[in-house]
């Protein structure tokens, strides 16, 4: 809806998820439900800075970034990317055409995504790691917007019309 946009990053290292690495990100310069401008957001705001500034961080390159996302999203996080002097980082996008069960690999520069088989081992790996990023960016929305919803009803003390007797 738009309201409360969040992003995640997961981290997938020596064969398993790296939950110390995980961040997750408030979008904060987009307006409304916006796939590719939040993406763009996003990856620019966790790979900006310089070098030393993301070591610093304990936020090393990754071998691979794994956009949740089919050529338009892919699209934005590369743009960020090359914003930022990052064009070598190898990059793509995973996503499901609708009402299909084959996850689709998006690479840059190649016209036709790759085909999972829905029993690959390789699919049910970009799964498990694009499922852990949904269920750490929704956990996180759900706390936002709870905290929104908190704020709301909020009463106020002064204008509550009560008064007390000595």
């Amino acid at each position: 809806m738009g309201t409360n946009s969040v992003a995640s990053m997961v981290v997938w290292e020596d064969g398993k998820m790296k939950k110390a690495d995980y961040r997750r990100f408030k979008v904060k310069t987009v307006e409304g439900a916006n796939d590719f401008a939040s993406m763009h957001e996003v990856v620019k705001r966790r790979y900006g800075g310089s070098l030393s500034v993301r070591e610093e961080k304990g936020l090393p390159l990754p071998d691979l970034i794994l956009i949740d996302g089919g050529i338009g999203q892919l699209g934005a996080a590369i743009d960020a990317l090359r914003n930022l002097g990052l064009h070598h980082v190898p990059i793509v996008g995973l996503a499901k055409a609708k009402g299909e069960k084959e996850e689709r690999i998006y690479s840059p520069g190649i016209r036709e995504p790759l085909i999972l088989s829905p029993t690959s081992i390789a699919s049910h790996l970009v799964q498990r790691i694009r499922d852990e990023a949904h269920r750490f960016a929704i956990t996180y929305h759900r706390k936002l917007r709870g905290q929104a919803l908190v704020t709301l009803r909020k009463p106020s003390v002064s204008n509550t019309g009560l008064k007390t007797k000595n």
